[in-house]
């Protein structure tokens, strides 16, 4: 009976096509290269132009049609912006390693490209900026919680899917923007307004935890 089990469960694997992952508590590299090789066909966040997945354990707190912002049971927040104009241009991946930050990768899976560099800031809190298949994320962790944070953002950022032909009636409509002040994936300091200044946020250790906005839960089941 006990041979019948394993083999049905064996062949539920295969059938399904899912895979059982053990994912290090130590290695950042080893994760990405687990997560960020496996495709995967799961959404459950839905706009004009791409889908994604969220994992469980992060809830919205905010989001629009290319910006969104997270939190997770630490109260560690994620900022997320869908680049779908730099992906319909299909501008190329400009990221060079620097080898000054406390970790720093160009990424390239599964032909979707993109870079992680991870710098320490004051107090043992480091600034994460990751960028992978047009969508960057970024985050203001301390340093305890940097293996986990990086997993969520490779959840969500190998799962983004842009729709070719939505994108293209978008932009022949103008609907998307098209102003030159635009956010640049490919840099690590940017301010712009597209995009938070993560950093500046953070600083403020009561508003990295304060879980008292409204959060919108996904359903995961």
């Amino acid at each position: 009976m006990k041979k019948l089990i394993v083999l049905l469960s064996v062949i539920l694997l295969l059938v399904t096509g899912c895979s059982i992952t053990t994912l290090s508590n130590v290695d950042i590299g080893s994760n990405m290269k687990t997560i960020l090789s496996e495709k995967t066909k799961f959404y459950n966040v839905y706009f004009e132009g791409y889908k994604y997945y969220v994992p469980k354990g992060l809830s919205f707190i905010d989001k629009d049609d290319y910006n969104a912002k997270f939190v997770d049971k630490y109260g560690n927040r994620y900022f997320l912006y869908v680049d779908a104009i730099s992906y319909y241009h299909s501008i190329e991946n400009s990221y060079e390693e620097n080898d000054t930050s406390h970790y720093s990768r160009k990424l390239d899976y599964n032909k979707k490209t993109g870079y992680i560099q991870i710098d320490k800031k004051k107090n043992n809190y480091y600034l994460i900026n990751f960028m992978f298949n047009y969508a960057k994320m970024e985050a203001y962790v301390p340093k305890d919680e940097l293996i986990e944070v990086v997993n969520n953002m490779c959840f969500v950022l190998r799962s983004v899917d842009f729709n070719d032909k939505v994108l293209e009636s978008l932009v022949g409509e103008n609907v998307l923007d098209y102003q030159e002040e635009s956010f640049n994936l490919f840099d690590t300091n940017s301010s712009d307004d597209n995009f938070l200044d993560v950093v500046t946020k953070y600083e403020d250790e009561e508003f990295s935890k304060s879980m008292d906005e409204e959060q919108i839960d996904l359903d995961n089941e």
